[in-house]
């Protein structure tokens, strides 16, 4: 395989609401993630975007959003109705062609401008699922009632999740949700969605991120520090929870394999966990041992910019081996009901 490097990225501050639209979100981290990168906008030479029309609104909303690269000089471009992590597997694959040397990914999304739980049954399938008009929150807690009931996990468990990451976020100046949480506190809150409660949720964010990613030679000379690529992979399930074990997440450790996540020990790794119960099922099926900190920076229990929330996991665990001085670091990110679909990125320091 072509290697190929992380050489620079941007992110949005993570707020509850804004008045930005994506386009300008992702223009301020487009501009960013090519200072970082030592890049203009000519320099790069495919983009592709994640982002999903039913948050924005509108029917194809990210055409608009190319505003945000830049229109000249024509350059490659594409899409993926995805967060954007799926973008950037696409630029990498792209990559791997060899005929092209720079590539960005975004991803963005304003989930304020509409309630979720409205939005989400829309993608289900129209003739089972959407019907019912379930939302993510509900499906996610028959899965919590699942683990619980098979004694996988406990309320506590879940409670000490909430704590401790978003305990982590206050070093993390882009998180939404931070601050010391007592976890006999949070267990006397109402129910959300028995099992679940607030501090099981994720917050709704608004937000946008941007990775610059190079092939092996333009990336060392882009930067002295470029997060080598050393695996990446995808995988997805049946959506139709019936048919599936939501104790386990089959698709993540397929994924894992295929990435090489066991092939070398894992320094940090960001799951993109949406609800306290999921790090457990993905701990697991990844291999991750108590050894490993899991979203020190706080993950989407701290902020959750949807279409942008995976792109951010990859970021981040990017950042632990650029600024923390971390060798080998695991990106995950997650789409559909239940940890359907799955990706696994494992990022590695040093010379390629």
């Amino acid at each position: 395989m072509e290697p190929v490097a992380i050489v620079g990225w941007a992110l949005t501050p993570m707020v509850r609401r804004t008045d930005k639209s994506e386009a300008r979100l992702l223009f301020d981290v487009v501009s960013g993630a090519c200072e970082d990168a030592g890049i203009t906008r000519a320099d790069v030479d495919f983009s592709c975007a994640g982002s999903c029309d039913y948050v924005a609104g509108q029917a194809f909303s990210f055409v608009q959003n190319i505003d945000a690269v830049g229109a000249w000089p024509p350059k490659r471009d594409s899409h993926v109705e995805m967060d954007g992590a799926w973008a950037l597997y696409e630029a990498w694959v792209r990559l791997q062609l060899g005929d092209l040397d720079v590539a960005i990914a975004m991803g963005s999304g304003r989930s304020s401008t509409a309630d979720p739980a409205t939005i989400y049954p829309m993608e289900m399938d129209p003739y089972y699922l959407a019907p019912l008009g379930a939302d993510a929150v509900s499906m996610a807690a028959l899965q919590a009632r699942t683990l619980l009931d098979a004694g996988l996990v406990t309320e506590r468990q879940m409670a000490g999740v909430a704590a401790r990451t978003r305990a982590d976020a206050r070093s993390n100046e882009y998180a939404q949700v931070s601050g010391e949480y007592d976890v006999d506190a949070l267990l006397k809150e109402d129910y959300v969605r028995a099992p679940l409660r607030r501090h099981d949720l994720s917050p709704i964010t608004d937000g946008a991120a941007c990775v610059v990613i190079a092939r092996g030679a333009k990336a060392r000379e882009l930067t002295a520090n470029p997060v080598w690529i050393t695996g990446f992979a995808h995988s997805a399930e049946p959506h139709q929870l019936g048919v599936r074990d939501l104790r386990v997440s089959t698709s993540t450790a397929r994924a894992g394999k295929a990435a090489g996540v066991d092939q070398g020990p894992i320094d940090a790794a960001e799951l993109q966990t949406a609800f306290t119960h999921e790090e457990p099922v993905l701990a697991a099926a990844l291999g991750l041992g108590p050894d490993v900190p899991i979203n020190p920076s706080g993950g989407p229990l701290a902020a959750n910019p949807v279409m942008a929330t995976g792109l951010v996991r990859i970021v981040e665990a990017a950042r632990q081996i650029r600024d923390n001085g971390k060798r080998r670091t695991l990106a995950h990110s997650t789409s559909g009901p239940c940890l359907q679909q799955n990706l696994v990125a494992v990022l590695a320091g040093g010379t390629k």
